[in-house]
C-alpha cells in the first residue's frame, strides 16, 4: 500500500475515534463545579433555581456554548444549550434538575450548603439528588466542546427547575408544554439509576428504564355528627377505619414487564443461592405467589416494583374528643405500574372496600402515564457498554423506579429515557441518600459518574 494512501486511511481512522479525555486531569474542575452547585441553595420551596441557571450559563458561555433561558417564574428558570451535530442521527437530550428538597439544619453535622469535604465524602443537600447528575451532564457538554468532537447528532443540555415540587409547572411541564421543540430528542439520559458498592467494589449498575405513576386518591366517609357519648352506626371514622384497613392490606396482582423480568433474572444470577431461588421463583407460575410474599415480608422495595401499591399516608377527622365528626378522610399514595388501567383499578378498590359510605375521590395527577423505555435501543446498549468498561465485574440491571421523575413527561412524548446515578454503598443509600436527613456522596463516585456519562454520550453521539 502506498504511504500516502496508508496515511490517509490512518488519518480517517483517527478522526473517527471518540476524543480521549484524561479524567485524572479533570478532577479539580469536576469537584469545583459540583461543590459550587451544592453551595447554591435551591431548596424547593421556594426553589430560586435561577441562581443555579446564572452560574451554569456563565460556565457554558465561557467555553463558547450558546444558551437559552426559559422561565414561567423569573426566580425558577430553566436553561438549554445545544451542540450541533451533522444531523445523521436525531438529537440526544441530557438533563438534570437544579432544585433540592428542604433541610432541617439541626440534623446536619455540617453546613448543608457548605459542600464540605470530610472523610472522603462531599456533604450537602443535593449531593446525591441531583447535583452529581447536573455536574456530569454539564462536564460532558464542556468536554464535547473542548475536544472538538465531531457529532452525528445534536446533544442538548437541559437544567430544569421544580422537579422536587412543581405545583405551578415551572420545570419539565413548562418545557414540554411550551418549548418542546427546544428539547425534542430521540433519547434522553438523566437521573434514575445508580451503582452498588460492596466490599469496596461496584457489583451492580442499575439503569432506570421505567417508573410507577403516582395516582393518589382520597377516601371520604360521611356520617351524622353528634356527641361522643352516643354511639352511631354511621360514624364516619368507623367506616373510614374499616376501609383503610382493607386497602392497606390489599394484595394487588403481581405484574412483570420487560424491565422487571430482566431485573430479577439478572439479580438472581448475582445473588447467593437462597435469594436467587426467590428471585427465580417470581418468574415461574408455580412458585410466584410464595416468592412474591417473601419480597413483601423481606424486600418491600422490590415487592413494590411488581405491584400497583396502595399506602395510606394521611388521616383527617374530628375537632374534639367528645365530638363525632360528620366527615373523615384518608389520603392513599397509589403508585401504578406501567400499563395499569386506573379506572378499572379504582372499581376493584371499591369492591375491596365494600362500603357505600366510603367514596373514592381521585386527586389530580401531575405526571402523565408513560411507557417503559426499551432494553434494545442504541442508548441502553451504550449505557451497558459504559458500565462494563468501567466495572467489568458488575452486573448491569434495568430497573423500574417505585418513585417518580421527570422522565415520565419525556417518555409520554415518545422520548425513550434512561436513568443513571452515582455509586454508593447500601448504608450510604439508606442513611445518606436522596431526601435523607443528611446527604453525602463519595468523592470518588462523583468522578466515576462523570466518566461514565461521558463514555455513554460519546458512544452514541460522536462520529466514528
Amino acid at each position: 500500500m502506498k504511504p500516502l494512501l496508508l496515511a490517509m486511511i490512518l488519518g480517517v481512522h483517527a478522526m473517527a475515534q471518540a476524543p480521549s479525555v484524561d479524567f485524572e486531569k479533570q478532577k479539580a474542575e469536576i469537584l469545583d463545579r459540583y461543590r459550587t452547585l451544592i453551595q447554591i441553595n435551591t431548596s424547593s420551596p421556594p426553589g430560586n433555581e435561577t441562581k443555579a441557571v446564572e452560574y451554569i450559563r456563565k460556565v457554558l458561555e465561557a467555553d463558547g456554548i450558546p444558551t437559552q433561558t426559559f422561565a414561567l417564574d423569573p426566580n425558577r428558570a430553566n436553561i438549554v444549550a445545544r451542540l450541533k451535530g451533522n444531523g445523521s442521527k436525531r438529537p440526544l437530550l441530557i438533563l438534570a434538575h437544579t432544585d433540592v428538597v428542604p433541610v432541617q439544619r439541626e440534623k446536619w453535622p455540617v453546613d448543608p450548603f457548605g459542600a464540605i469535604l470530610k472523610d472522603g465524602y462531599v456533604w450537602g443537600r443535593g449531593s446525591t439528588d441531583d447535583k452529581p447528575i447536573l455536574t456530569s451532564v454539564l462536564m460532558t457538554m464542556l468536554l464535547l466542546k473542548r475536544t472538538g468532537a465531531v457529532l452525528d447528532r445534536d446533544v442538548i443540555f437541559l437544567a430544569e427547575s421544580g422537579e422536587e415540587a412543581d405545583p405551578a409547572g415551572v420545570g419539565i411541564n413548562f418545557m414540554v408544554g411550551q418549548h418542546f421543540k427546544e428539547i425534542e430528542a430521540e433519547f434522553a439520559i438523566t437521573e434514575g439509576g445508580g451503582a452498588t458498592i460492596e466490599n469496596g467494589r461496584v457489583t451492580a449498575v442499575t439503569i432506570g428504564t421505567a417508573e410507577k405513576l403516582p395516582a393518589r386518591v382520597r377516601l371520604v366517609a360521611n356520617g351524622t355528627s353528634g356527641h361522643g357519648s352516643v354511639p352511631r352506626l354511621d360514624n364516619a371514622l368507623v367506616h373510614l377505619g374499616g376501609a383503610v384497613q382493607k386497602v392497606g392490606t390489599w394484595e394487588t396482582p403481581m405484574r412483570l414487564n420487560d424491565t422487571t423480568r430482566s431485573y430479577f433474572e439478572k439479580l438472581a444470577q448475582m445473588s447467593p443461592p437462597e435469594k436467587a431461588a426467590q428471585y427465580n421463583g417470581l418468574l415461574r407460575s408455580a412458585t410466584a405467589q410464595a416468592a412474591d410474599r417473601y419480597l413483601a415480608a423481606n424486600e418491600p422495595r422490590r415487592y413494590s416494583m411488581l405491584h400497583t401499591s396502595v399506602v395510606p399516608t394521611i388521616l383527617k377527622a374530628g375537632v374534639g374528643p367528645n365530638v363525632i365528626p360528620s366527615e373523615a378522610e384518608a389520603t392513599l399514595d397509589i403508585r401504578a405500574v406501567p400499563g395499569e388501567d386506573l379506572p378499572a383499578f379504582f372499581e376493584e378498590m371499591k369492591r375491596v372496600i365494600g362500603d357505600p359510605a366510603v367514596k373514592i375521590v381521585p386527586i389530580p395527577m401531575t405526571r402523565p402515564a408513560s411507557p417503559a423505555s426499551g432494553l434494545d435501543t442504541e442508548v441502553y446498549k451504550a449505557l451497558e457498554r459504559a458500565a462494563k468498561r468501567m466495572y467489568p465485574q458488575a452486573t448491569v440491571l434495568p430497573t423500574m423506579s417505585t418513585g417518580a421523575s421527570d422522565m415520565a413527561q419525556l417518555r409520554a412524548k415518545g422520548i425513550p429515557s434512561y436513568g443513571i446515578g452515582p455509586a454508593a454503598t447500601e448504608v450510604d443509600s439508606t442513611n445518606y441518600g436522596a431526601h435523607s436527613d443528611v446527604e453525602r456522596l463519595r468523592e470518588s463516585s462523583l468522578y466515576q459518574l462523570v466518566e461514565f456519562t461521558w463514555n455513554a454520550v460519546a458512544d452514541v453521539s460522536v462520529h466514528r
